[in-house]
C-alpha cells in the first residue's frame, strides 16, 4: 500500500513479505524495500487462522513501512517476487533508462512494465543463469543454478508535477 504527500514530496508505502518496491532516481536507486522471510524462501504472507497446528500467521502490521523522499523523474517498480528474484537491481535499472523521464507517458510505462516482467521471465527459464535467488540459496548453502519460476507482476509509476503550487 503506499501513499503520496505531494505538499512534503513524499510516498509512504507498507510492504509485506518477499513482493517489494523501489524508487529510482536517474540511474541511482534510492531506497528498495527489503523483503521479509521467516527463513529462506518462506515468505511472511497475509492468511487466516484455520486453526492448524505449525501454520505461520502474518498480519498486516507486520508490514515494513517506509516514507521516502520523491522528486519529479523518480520512477517507482512495484513488483512480485517474480522479477526481484530472477532481475539484479542493475538489470532492473537498465532497462528504466527506456522512460523518458521529463514526459513519461502511460504507453511508454506500460512497455518497460512488459519489457521487464518479459526479461524476468526468460531469466526464471535459463538453467544456468546465476540468479539474484540463486546467490541468496548458494548463501544458506543450497545447491541451486538458474532462475526462479514464480508469478511475475510489474506496476511502474512516474512522479510527475501533477498538482498546484499554491505559494504562487
Amino acid at each position: 500500500s503506499s501513499g503520496i504527500n505531494a505538499e512534503y514530496g513524499e510516498v509512504s508505502a507498507a510492504n509485506l513479505g518477499d513482493s517489494g518496491f523501489m524508487v529510482v532516481r536517474g540511474d541511482s536507486v534510492v531506497y528498495q524495500s527489503q523483503e521479509q522471510q521467516h527463513y529462506f524462501n518462506t515468505p511472511y504472507q497475509l492468511s487466516i487462522n484455520t486453526g492448524r497446528q505449525g501454520v505461520i500467521q502474518d498480519r498486516p502490521s507486520d508490514a515494513d513501512t517506509a516514507t521516502i523522499s520523491i522528486q519529479r523523474g523518480d520512477l517507482i517498480v512495484m513488483a512480485t517476487d517474480g522479477l526481484f528474484d530472477n532481475m539484479f537491481q542493475k538489470q532492473i535499472v537498465e532497462r528504466l533508462q527506456q522512460i523518458d523521464r521529463n514526459a513519461p507517458t502511460y504507453e511508454g510505462l506500460k512497455l518497460v512494465a512488459d519489457k521487464l516482467a518479459a526479461d524476468a521471465r526468460n531469466l526464471a527459464m535459463d538453467e544456468e543463469y546465476m540468479s539474484p535467488f540463486a546467490v541468496k540459496a548458494q548463501h544458506y548453502g543450497i545447491n541451486f543454478r538458474g532462475g526462479k519460476l514464480d508469478d511475475i507482476t510489474v506496476l511502474l509509476a512516474s512522479v510527475v508535477d501533477c498538482w498546484q503550487d499554491e505559494k504562487t
